[in-house]
This record gives C-alpha cells, structure tokens and sequence, in this order.
C-alpha cells in the first residue's frame, strides 16, 4: 500500500517538476541591495586633480588625490568621482567608503603595463600565498579593503586591465609574483559593481573577497577565449552575494564560487553562501558555472537560475580534491540552456593543485545535496563526467527535467558518486537513476524560500491534481 503524500511532500514535489515561471519569482533581499544611481551630495572629476585622458600620460596620482580629497566627506553622506570621456591609464589605486565611481559612456580606465604600478601585497590569509607563485601577490587596479557603501558603476564605461603583457610574463615563466586581478574588494560591505565593461585583466577580473552584501549587476566581463585564468566573478568567502543580468566571455570560468586553499581555508574558516546567480549569459574554453576548485572553508547555499552558455567547454562544474577539506553542499542550479556545449555537468573529486607540503591528504571535503534541473542542451558532446572521491562518495546529487541533445556514445560517465534523478535524457548512470519520486523528495535540495513561497500560495494550486508520467514506460 503506497503512503499518502504529506503537504510538504508536494510542495516540494511541485518545485522540483513546476514549470519555470512560477519559482522562477524567488528573490534575495541582497539582490536589491540598493540603488546605483544614488545620490551623493558631493562631486568632483577626475580632471579637476590634473589628470589628461590621452591614453599615454599616467594618472596614477591624480586618482590617488581625488579619492584621499573625497576622504573627508565620507561621514557627510560620501562622495563621487566621477570619469569623463577618455582614456585614462593608471596604476593601482585605493577605494574608499561611501564612494561612487562613475564613469561616462565614453570613458576608459586603462592598466598600466608597468609591473611596478600594480604594488606588492601580502597573500590572502585563506590562500597562504600568491595563487601562482609562493611569496606575496600583486595588488589589483582597483582595490579596496574595509570599506562599506562601495559603488563602482557608469553608463557603461570601459575598465580594461591591458592584461596581454601579464599574459605574455605568465606563459614565459618571468613572473616573480602572483599576477592581479582587475578589481578586488576585501572585508567589505554594501558593495555595487554595475552598468560597466571589464575587458583584458591580468587574472581574476572582480574578486570579492571577505565581503558580505554585494550586488553585481548589468556588467559585461571580456578577455580572448585563450586569455590564462582570466575568471570572470569570483566570490570568495563572501556571503549575500548577487550577480545578475550579466554577459561574460572570458578563458576560465565564467564566475567561480571559492573559500580558501587547504589548510588555510580550513583554518580561516569563511564560507562563501548565500549567493544568487541569475540571468547570466556567455561563453568560456572552461566552465559557465563552477564551485572551487578552492573551497575549503564551505560553499552553501547556492542559488543559480536562468542561465545560457554557448560555445563552451563545460556548463556546470564543482571541483576539488583530498586535502581540500571544507564542504559543498545545498546547491540549487534551474533554468539553464546550453549550446555547443562539450561536457553539460562535470564534477572532478581530484582536481589536484596543492599550495604547499602542509596540506593534510586525509581532508576530505563533503559534497552533498546538489539539485540541477530544468537543464536543455543542444550539440552536447558527453552529458556528464561526475567523478567524485573513493571512500568519499559526493551524495544526495539529485538531477531533474534535464534533456540533452548527445553526439558522444559515452553520454555519462560516473564514478563515487550517489543520488537519484526523474525525467533524465538520456539516462543518467546506475548510481544517480534511483527515482526521486516519491521516496526521495526530501533528500534533494530546494532553497527555503521557494518553499516558503509555495506554501503561501498553495490555496491556488490545492484543487489542482498532480499526476506523473511513468518512467517505466519510457525506453
């Protein structure tokens, strides 16, 4: 005698089947964190500090003046700066509280090409050294650190890294630092990055770090497809977090959620969580989405929907390795569209890349409770590669409504990992075909708030009569 299903089990049930547009209305408060285009009671330009937008003449000073000039209305409601048309080339400058920086439709903040204008800082405490080199790291264009009300935004000027000399340094081997990122912004709060182009970093493009309340929104991220670890996001131990409406193109991962390098994340302790991805488009030689591979202080509660990738090497992708420590888990990925797509899912359990000898090898990180659905693809090559740890087996994977267009006879490969799907074309591998319905629906991961959400408006569906089609049926 089969057991009667409970409300809770077709709220869930609902969530895990509905059609998109329905939970597709699932918001964060930090996704409306505030308003770009504040008003800030004082104004000055870049040009009123001498600074000559030619594209030679380098404007490290002037940026530097105005901001520190801009210092002493941070507690009279902030200040902005703002960038006319242009192109403006500089070095490393420092960011401040309760600032705006502005830049006009027409302007260009140029990298200089000088290795000397990007200043040595020390490693990142969760990495416990430079990310590609022992010893200390160069610092990024635009840097910030202990900041709160940051905005960076424009009518969607230009901030471009002029990466290809780092790049040329990085294949050669010359470097005697790990190379920056375009924009970091570390242990900071109330953080807007919006309404810009980011083209050409020398590595990671925007890196919040430490942060809690960021909103990244409306930027375009670009950099040649064989441009080295030219990510596009990265948030790294950071928590309310969004990122929307975006178009990234880059050589790595489009955005890439992190927490730490081994012991020094596990010992850092900072999680990244709480953070929303939606409405992404683009296009990489690595992977739309990934978790880690740096994840040792945990990755939790994650909400991605509405994506589309194209001409991509892989869709969705978690990856890290023994040593790793640390946990990924309650990841909630819907809505996604992939074309020309050669791997749609890859999890990789021994990623490698260790910082140092002191890692501990018997670390070994959890990876637990990831639901991906709603997933469509066109001229997949392998629909997935989920590969996870012996005696670490990556569980409660719970995969739904995925239907993949596969040009490869090897259309899943799976090894130590364990979950259940319905509704799976083509056939996912033996240890993920386990149905989720009925016996199954809890285990998989849904964010409270759709939840939450369902049950405020069941009185709208409770007349209606849910009935699956059976699998048994289908070849």
């Amino acid at each position: 005698m089969k057991t009667p299903l409970t409300l809770v089990d077709v709220l869930l049930l609902l969530a895990l089947f509905c059609i998109s547009p329905w939970v597709a209305g699932s918001s964060s408060s930090y996704c409306k964190l505030t308003n770009t285009g504040e008003i800030r009671p004082h104004s000055v330009s870049i040009t009123d500090f001498g600074a000559v937008g030619d594209g030679v003449t380098l404007n490290t000073k002037a940026f530097q003046n105005a901001i520190f000039y801009l210092n002493s209305f941070a507690d009279k409601g902030g200040a902005k700066l703002f960038v006319p048309a242009g192109r403006w080339l500089t070095g490393s400058f420092d960011l401040i509280s309760h600032l705006t920086l502005w830049l006009d439709k027409d302007a260009v903040i140029l990298g200089s090409t000088i290795s000397d204008d990007w200043p040595i800082i020390k490693p990142l405490p969760s990495y416990g050294r430079g990310r590609e080199l022992p010893g200390e790291r160069h610092r990024s264009l635009i840097y910030g650190c202990n900041l709160t009300n940051v905005v960076i935004t424009g009518e969607n000027g230009t901030i471009d890294g002029q990466g290809s000399i780092w790049w040329d340094w990085f294949h050669s081997k010359t470097l005697n630092y790990t190379r920056p990122h375009l924009v970091e912004i570390m242990n900071s709060t109330n953080v807007v990055i919006s309404n810009l182009t980011f083209k050409n970093s020398p590595f990671w493009t925007l890196h919040p770090v430490y942060c809690s309340k960021v909103l990244v929104q409306n930027v375009t991220i670009l950099a040649p497809s064989d441009s080295p670890n030219t990510d596009g996001i990265d948030p790294d131990s950071s928590s309310e977090v969004c990122i929307e409406d975006c178009y990234i193109s880059t050589g790595d991962d489009l955005i890439s959620i992190k927490s730490g390098w081994d012991e020094y994340g596990v010992e850092y302790a900072r999680p990244s969580t709480n953070i929303t991805i939606r409405r992404l488009t683009g296009q990489t030689t690595s992977a739309g989405i990934a978790i880690g591979s740096e994840m040792s202080g945990g990755v939790s509660e994650i909400l991605v929907e509405n994506i589309l990738f194209f001409n991509s090497n892989m869709g969705i992708r978690i990856k890290t390795s023994p040593g790793r420590g640390g946990y990924v888990r309650n990841v909630y990925i819907s809505n996604v569209s992939l074309i020309d797509v050669n791997v749609a899912i890859r999890f990789t359990g021994k990623y490698g890349e260790h910082p140092d000898s002191g890692y501990n090898p018997n670390a070994l990180p959890t990876v637990e409770r990831i639901t991906i659905k709603h997933v469509s693809g066109e001229n997949i090559k392998t629909a997935g590669v989920l590969e996870g740890i012996e005696g670490d087996d990556f569980h409660n994977i719970c995969l739904a409504n995925i239907t993949l267009n596969v040009s490869s006879m090897h259309q899943w490969n799976c090894s130590h990992v364990q979950g259940f799907s319905d509704f799976v074309s083509p056939k996912t591998c033996h240890s993920l075909r386990e149905r989720i319905f009925p016996q199954h629906i809890s285990d998989c991961y849904l964010p409270p708030n759709f939840i939450a959400q369902m049950s405020s408006t069941w009185t709208d569906f409770i007349g209606m009569s849910i009935a699956l089609p059976d699998e048994s049926s289908k070849s």
